[in-house]
């Protein structure tokens, strides 16, 4: 038989197919499984449409054999068979599909789905294979035909013996090199896990020849009459593949219990999902989902080693095991798959090509996804709650994320601490229990519930009977920031310049009273320097000497957790305010002093920078100092 030269870029697209396009070798295997699927289903859409074809769908099998010492996996099927024009057509021209072509003449019928691309799938075979064989005999006919080719330099065809209609590859898998173990896709186990990987949806069995063992009576007994026991191996016809999905059954077929059976199983959770999602979409884009909202969160899920995303099947054979492309960042948490007939694939499976068919699957199940945790957090507020310890966080970020673009979806999702309920609550929650008169939603900051409620700005602000949120995490105020307001109440940070709490009046008075202090204040800032943006008489405290509060975008929180991020920017500072208690003692003292003893008013300015300071739960920048002016005074 003469040899053949492809069609198409020959010896250049095939390597660049071989060393390129296909980043995982084991895919092959998947390749040459459903190529065999379509060419089954070829057939057995004959069958339903041909009233000759005496087949029914118990017939068909899929059958994979390895021979170590010949080092070859076969991978047969009984499905259509090829002519010696069907070889010239789908294994001689390079990225010509047989399937594809099938797929856009036949009529619609129900159970018949073509999943391959016959042609650049098969080429998938070299990946491991220094020679491939092909031996298929067309449905009807007597005569087989085989095809071989080593590669890229050409192909030869010609006339075989084979005594069923179908096709068998056979590939003679590569000599190992020292960093690539070939030899290992001649191990049964590997065969077996690799379809159970990749193909264990596909409709049609999938058969191997396995040993497997038990301990079984030999017939004999021992001194004391007990039967003896040993370990017998024995190959058997094994089907290797489940077939039917649990997320393609009907509905009425699957119980919840079944499902999160599946889930524990499927990704190796010891707990139970808070929430199932089941979807079955029918429109421009057909596919089947079922995702998990999972309980708690695995141990590396806020690291870098984390890979979210769903598993992505085309008809059974899975395509992607963590398609990040199927959700929105703000969900990364949520497990599952989706399978979709639509999704078109280019010479890869692992390179999908039609981005609308995703982005349509993602937007839909971004809402899926939001209304069941509304639902979870209406009905069943404790189990939201565990799930909310574990992912409000990512909630969170997913607000700050984007510049705010998922704001509106997620800001009724989070919880944060009420100092009045001692409870997580919604912003919706917190809002409906405002009371007539409060304009805007207070929050705290700081590192503890505990410790935001010992700030002395919150005293004012409780004493009028609004509740405080307390944000306790970094990434808390930040999200806040982000939300600006809700149902038109801007959020207000009780360590902020002008709480709203007073009236006009009342600032008016406020300000006449600070001016005829001016001295005094100045006097103080002359003392603090730069360290302060200014000095002013609080209009919030009420039994308090001082607080610090701030003007401006960043807040004291955030420049803590800015100066905590090893390496992070060093010029990150809030602009500090310096706030003193008109009617507190101190206040009193440090006028006297600053007549008196101008010197012992510097300190007595710097110990009330210092203990502002230290009440803001912000690091001191001279303890030392701060120690030797306290004893001064006495």
């Amino acid at each position: 038989m003469a040899k053949k030269e492809f069609k198409a870029e020959s010896k250049q697209l095939l390597n660049l197919m071989i060393n390129s396009i296909y980043t995982h070798r084991e895919i092959f295997l998947r390749e040459i499984v459903s190529n065999a699927s379509d060419a089954i289903d070829k057939l057995h859409y004959r069958s339903i449409t041909e009233a000759d074809i005496p087949l029914s769908r118990e017939d068909f099998r899929i059958d994979i054999s390895i021979d170590p010492e010949a080092r070859t996996v076969t991978v047969s099927d009984n499905g259509v068979g090829m002519t010696v024009e069907d070889m010239e057509a789908n294994l001689g021209v390079i990225a010509h599909s047989g399937s594809l072509d099938f797929k856009s003449t036949m009529e619609s019928v129900d159970d018949v789905d073509i999943i391959g691309q016959f042609g650049v799938g098969f080429y998938s075979s070299f990946l491991v294979s220094d020679r491939v064989t092909v031996r298929s005999r067309p449905y009807g006919q007597e005569q087989a035909w085989e095809w071989v080719s080593d590669g890229a330099d050409g192909y030869t065809v010609g006339e075989c013996e084979k005594e069923t209609h179908g096709t068998d590859v056979v590939m003679h898998i590569r000599d190992d090199l020292e960093d690539e173990d070939y030899g290992r896709y001649l191990d049964e186990y590997v065969i077996e896990d690799l379809v159970k990987k990749y193909s264990d949806y596909v409709r049609w069995p999938i058969h191997m020849q396995l040993e497997r063992g038990s301990m079984e009576e030999t017939g004999e007994t021992d001194e004391e009459g007990n039967p003896k026991r040993e370990w017998v191996t024995r190959t058997e016809d094994t089907v290797v593949n489940s077939m039917v999905p649990i997320w393609q059954r009907p509905r009425d077929e699957v119980s919840d219990d079944d499902c999160r059976a599946f889930y524990r199983e499927k990704f190796r959770d010891y707990e139970d999902p808070v929430a199932i999602i089941r979807v079955n979409a029918e429109g421009a884009v057909s596919y089947r989902a079922m995702l998990f909202i999972p309980r708690v969160a695995p141990y590396n899920f806020y690291s870098r080693d984390f890979e979210p995303g769903l598993q992505l099947y085309s008809s059974g054979v899975m395509i992607m095991d963590k398609c990040k492309d199927l959700l929105p960042d703000c969900f990364r948490f949520v497990r599952g798959v989706v399978d979709s007939p639509d999704l078109s694939l280019n010479i890869s499976r692992e390179i999908l090509q039609h981005d609308r068919q995703l982005t349509t699957i993602r937007n839909n199940l971004e809402k899926k996804i939001r209304n069941e945790l509304a639902r979870l957090l209406s009905e069943d507020r404790e189990s939201y709650e565990v799930f909310h310890s574990n992912f409000g966080t990512q909630l969170k970020y997913g607000i700050v994320d984007g510049f705010g673009a998922k704001a509106e979806t997620l800001r009724d999702l989070v919880l944060f601490d009420s100092f009045e309920k001692g409870s997580k609550i919604t912003l919706r929650e917190y809002v409906d229990a405002m009371p007539e008169g409060q304009e805007r939603i207070y929050y705290a900051s700081a590192e503890s519930i505990a410790r935001a409620k010992q700030l002395p700005q919150a005293e004012q602000v409780r004493d009028r009977g609004y509740d405080i949120l307390g944000l306790v995490e970094d990434v808390d105020e930040f999200a806040v920031r982000t939300l600006r307001e809700y149902d038109g109440r801007q959020f207000c940070d009780i360590s902020g310049n002008d709480l709203g709490l007073e009236s006009d009046e009342e600032r008016k008075d406020s300000d006449a009273r600070e001016e005829s202090e001016r001295e005094v204040l100045d006097f103080v800032k002359d003392v603090l320097g730069d360290r302060v943006e200014s000095v002013r008489l609080s209009r919030v405290l009420k039994t308090h000497a001082v607080c610090l509060s701030t003007v401006g975008d960043v807040s004291l929180e955030m420049e803590r957790y800015f100066s905590s991020i090893p390496g992070g920017p060093e010029d990150v500072r809030a602009r500090r305010v310096l706030e003193i208690n008109a009617d507190h003692p101190a206040f009193d003292a440090l006028k006297r002093a600053r007549i008196e003893d101008p010197d012992r008013a510097g300190s007595m300015a710097e110990i009330m920078y210092a203990q502002a300071v230290l009440i803001a739960g912000m690091p001191m920048d001279d303890v030392l100092d701060y120690s030797e002016r306290i004893f001064g005074l006495f």
